[in-house]
């Protein structure tokens, strides 16, 4: 459950309200002094802070508590409580931040449904940061994964070009990650808060994707009985991905042309031209310049589009890079039915190393899902590969496990006792680090190993845990920053 910290300079409040909370389970901190509440809310960072607005009857020191709990990384959420309400306190304390405002007396119904609501905000907000910094970390530069020299050139211009608002042409066959790229250069950019919207021009007919596209206004067409906003004003102030984009119809190829232009949208069945702030990016796995040969694409919307091109190299032509695509993949993968890690063996690698993959790095990750799920002992091995990846290689039981970089070492529960875990005497005579930081490394694996053992749901491996999910949200964001 959650960490609680409470003040109030009436006693029986703090013990009333004190026992409410450890009878639904949260931690409590109660104070009735406000500078030991102040050392206390710096040391234990709590997720909840109720506190009066009104210390020492004449003092509002409730507000610097309020301004201290925001100010935290990550801040808490705060109710405020008094008995002297107005309308001003009450503005001046939500404006500064606080979740909810009670005045007493107060039922106590009230006061639990009050924690309960400002529990699920700060869970809701936990997550949502959590998952930020998540997408953040997936799509850093050094999260795109590749050693050859044509993979490094790519990695450089993505790095030159993330921040600017030049147009950008993804070229590459199917597979080769081109929408990776494309949220790799929104998440590092200054638009990465903003919304990053993906279509896939060739999925819908033309009617419909011009619709999507550039919205429509009630009754343009039969079916539209509402207003529609399109995809480019859904994405105002972030990123547009336009894959498959030599497949658009020509007549919008034309309105495309138009936004780019001139940096407005013309709903279907309206007038009113709106402006908006895209910066778009575009994909293909055909070469456009044959499509403006053939008269199958504008031009005049190539150049457009073609400001700063990025091609990506097939995997055949970088086949040093599929041992180190498949670590990536194997990567903290944990074997549900035997909660180990997965490893491959040299020959399986070998194997994976020679095959041509006309489905490029996609069809790579495919083939390690499906040796991952058909594997014994959670070791990949030449047979447990798909048929046309493996040929005729054959597998031999002795094939040599390869070691999988960054894989966390598995230790049986039970087995550590007196702090030894099974391991090789030279690991005893590692040097010593810190207790809170062994201790802080022991809570991290043990909660990863919730989250394996729950198939990632969080709800299930906080409550498996004993925490609230906001406790196990700010787990992980810590390990993230380790």
């Amino acid at each position: 459950m959650a960490k609680v910290l409470l003040i109030d300079d009436e006693v029986t409040m703090v013990q009333m309200v004190t026992e409410l909370l450890r009878r639904e389970g949260h931690e409590v901190f109660p104070f009735s002094n406000f500078r030991d509440a102040m050392e206390t809310l710096d040391s234990q960072k709590p997720e909840l802070v109720i506190t009066d607005l009104y210390l020492d009857k004449t003092r509002t020191h409730g507000l610097e508590i309020l301004e201290k709990a925001r100010s935290l990384n990550p801040p808490s959420t705060v109710i405020m409580i008094t008995a002297y309400a107005t309308i001003e306190t009450a503005v001046d304390a939500m404006k500064k931040g606080a979740f909810d405002y009670l005045e007493k007396p107060f039922k106590v119904d009230d006061l639990r449904l009050c924690i309960r609501r400002a529990l699920s905000y700060n869970d809701a907000i936990s997550e949502n940061v959590y998952l930020r910094k998540q997408l953040k970390k997936k799509y850093q530069f050094n999260q795109l994964i590749g050693n050859s020299p044509q993979m490094q050139g790519v990695f450089k211009m993505i790095e030159r070009v993330a921040d600017n608002d030049s147009t950008i042409l993804i070229l590459g066959e199917s597979g080769t990650g081109k929408e990776l790229v494309a949220r790799a250069l929104h998440f590092n950019s200054r638009r990465q808060f903003a919304p990053f919207i993906p279509i896939n021009c060739s999925a819908l007919p033309e009617n419909l994707l011009e619709s999507e596209l550039f919205g429509h206004a009630k009754g343009a067409f039969t079916g539209a009985i509402n207003d529609k906003k399109g995809l480019f004003s859904e994405a105002d102030g972030g990123t547009i991905f336009l894959d498959e984009i030599g497949s658009m119809p020509p007549v919008l190829q034309s309105r495309l042309l138009r936004v780019l232009q001139e940096r407005e949208v013309r709903r279907v069945g309206d007038n009113v031209a709106v402006s908006v702030n895209v910066r778009v990016l575009a994909a293909t796995n055909e070469p456009l310049e044959q499509r403006v040969k053939e008269g199958g694409f504008r031009e005049d919307l190539y150049y457009r589009l073609n400001v700063i091109p990025i091609t990506l190299p097939p995997l055949r032509e970088r086949r040093e890079d599929v041992p180190v695509l498949t670590m990536h993949f194997l990567r903290d993968k944990v074997d549900s039915r035997t909660g180990k890690m997965f490893q491959i063996t040299r020959k399986a690698l070998d194997v994976l190393a020679a095959h041509d993959w006309p489905g490029n790095v996609r069809e790579l990750e495919n083939a390690i899902e499906r040796a991952c799920a058909l594997c014994e002992n959670a070791v990949i091995k030449v047979a447990d590969l798909p048929p046309a990846v493996a040929g005729k290689a054959t597998s031999d039981a002795t094939e040599e496990v390869v070691e999988t970089p960054s894989a966390a070492p598995q230790t049986t529960p039970g087995l550590a006792i007196g702090g030894q875990t099974g391991g090789s005497h030279a690991s005893m005579n590692q040097p010593l680090g810190a207790l809170k930081d062994y201790l802080r490394e022991q809570e991290l694996t043990y909660v990863n190993r919730a989250l394996a053992q729950t198939g990632g749901d969080k709800e299930k491996a906080a409550e498996l845990l004993g925490v609230s999910v906001a406790t196990l949200y700010r787990k992980l964001a810590e390990e993230e920053g380790s």
